[in-house]
């Protein structure tokens, strides 16, 4: 009852706060900045009360969010250095994917011997993210055409979105949807963090190790990939105690940088990602749960920190190994999760595909540019293709955008508007490719009856 109360005291009180934030901003209202001040760090000395109290890391997460908005804002100065512990914790989580996801796949299917099932899912998989993300591109076409909120819009870019589109697209490299799955050399494959390429690998190697005849060096291996996983995993562990750091320091870098007042008149276009990123998760994922009959409470309780990681850090790889460990906690076979989830972040980029097509119309809208039907539909075939397997480039989404605004025939410059807002967007389309892909887990492990 004492967590109850503090919870709906913080919320209301944050809830107020925001509410009397945007009537000031907006002069609807002329509040004085003591009152709210006071009303704020109350909320915030709430907030962290809660969090003792609930001993949860979710709950420390949360609070980060909050502490990190209000350092941003009050203190852009201390908040803008304070990236670099977001920094730290990705780069510690990325020393952790390459041999977790190895030594789990390899159990998977050495452990096994089952390696006709491999192929069955990889089948399962891929027929699933194919529907799933084509249906998430759809929406986002209905969304953009329903709200027109292109229309009106004036594309205005500032030096610094110049600089900052620049410094993307002179990372551009060619991409080969097929050949990019195959890694030449997996140590590049690992430096470059090339998740379906270490998949792939691992999947290899596995299978490899099933088809060794000597039990006693196969024994040695799966030994050996059995201890680096459960090695992999404490060390998730110990990384995850600095999330709530990297967390706040996200987001006090985020504020920092974009301002609370840098939506003008891109607003429309957030808010059309918004809801259209809700009502796929309403019309799209939680109808298919309610088909597998998901276990929803639990599913919700084993994605809830996972997600959060996702939102505040904009990066889906944050999150991955978090996802794994609790994914097989709530009965989701190792071998299920270790195949799907890091294939997921490849192929079954939800939030991702739907905001491509979401942006890249609200870019034709706002040039003056009428997409019929038919644009529509071709520019969805494309984006399809295009946004399959670069989930490890640094800014695919945006150079993808500026190669689909150009095969429009528009001026690709336009799309650098949308950089102003894109953390902001980032984080709601990442927190949807994640939970999208633990779904997608679950579908496939009960289409293999393995739930």
């Amino acid at each position: 009852m004492k967590l109850r109360n503090l919870l709906i005291a913080t919320l209301t009180l944050l809830g107020v706060f925001s509410l009397l934030y945007v009537l000031n901003q907006n002069q609807t209202l002329s509040i004085s900045p003591i009152i709210l001040g006071i009303i704020k760090w109350v909320a915030l000395g709430l907030s962290i009360w809660f969090a003792i109290e609930k001993k949860n890391l979710t709950a420390w997460i949360l609070v980060a969010m909050f502490i990190g908005i209000t350092l941003g804002n009050d203190f852009p100065e201390i908040g803008k250095p304070l990236r670099v512990m977001s920094d730290i914790f990705l780069r510690l989580i990325k020393t952790i994917i390459a041999p977790l996801l190895f030594s789990t796949l390899v159990v998977g299917i050495a452990g096994h011997s089952n390696i006709k099932q491999v192929g069955r899912m990889g089948l399962k998989a891929i027929l699933y993210f194919e529907i799933v993300t084509t249906v998430a591109l759809l929406i986002g076409l209905v969304s953009i055409n329903l709200t027109q909120a292109g229309v009106g819009s004036e594309l205005l870019v500032q030096n610094s979105q110049i600089e900052k589109a620049n410094n993307l697209l002179a990372q551009k490299q060619s991409h080969d949807v097929i050949l990019d799955i195959f890694p030449e050399n997996i140590a590049k494959a690992v430096v470059d963090n090339q998740i379906l390429q270490i998949v792939v690998f691992s999947i290899l190697f596995g299978i490899g190790l099933a088809l060794v005849k000597d039990d006693e060096k196969k024994r040695a291996m799966l030994s050996f990939s059995e201890g680096l996983s459960e090695v992999m995993f404490k060390f998730t562990h110990i990384v995850m105690l600095f999330a709530p750091f990297a967390v706040g320091g996200a987001m006090a870098y985020s504020v920092a940088t974009m301002g609370m007042g840098v939506l003008g008149n891109l607003l429309k276009l957030v808010a059309t990602l918004y809801g259209a990123l809700f009502a796929f998760v309403a019309l799209v994922l939680i109808p298919i749960g309610l088909i597998v009959k998901l276990p929803f409470k639990r599913f919700i309780d084993a994605i809830g920190e996972p997600v959060s990681i996702a939102f505040a850090t904009a990066s889906s790889e944050a999150a991955l190994p978090k996802a794994m460990e609790r994914l097989e906690a709530m009965g989701i076979p190792r071998k299920v999760v270790a195949f799907v989830l890091p294939t997921g972040y490849s192929f079954n980029l939800d939030g991702t595909t739907l905001y491509l097509s979401l942006a890249s119309v609200f870019i034709a809208q706002a040039s003056g540019m009428d997409l019929s039907i038919g644009q529509q539909i071709q520019m969805c075939l494309v984006l399809m293709l295009t946004s399959k397997g670069v989930a490890g480039v640094r800014g695919a989404s945006f150079l993808i955008l500026v190669s689909t605004v150009a095969s429009l025939g528009l001026d690709p410059t336009k799309a650098f508007a949308i950089l102003a807002v894109d953390a902001l967007m980032d984080m709601g389309r990442t927190s949807v490719n994640v939970i999208g892909n633990c779904l997608a887990t679950y579908v496939v492990a009960k289409w293999e009856g393995e739930v």
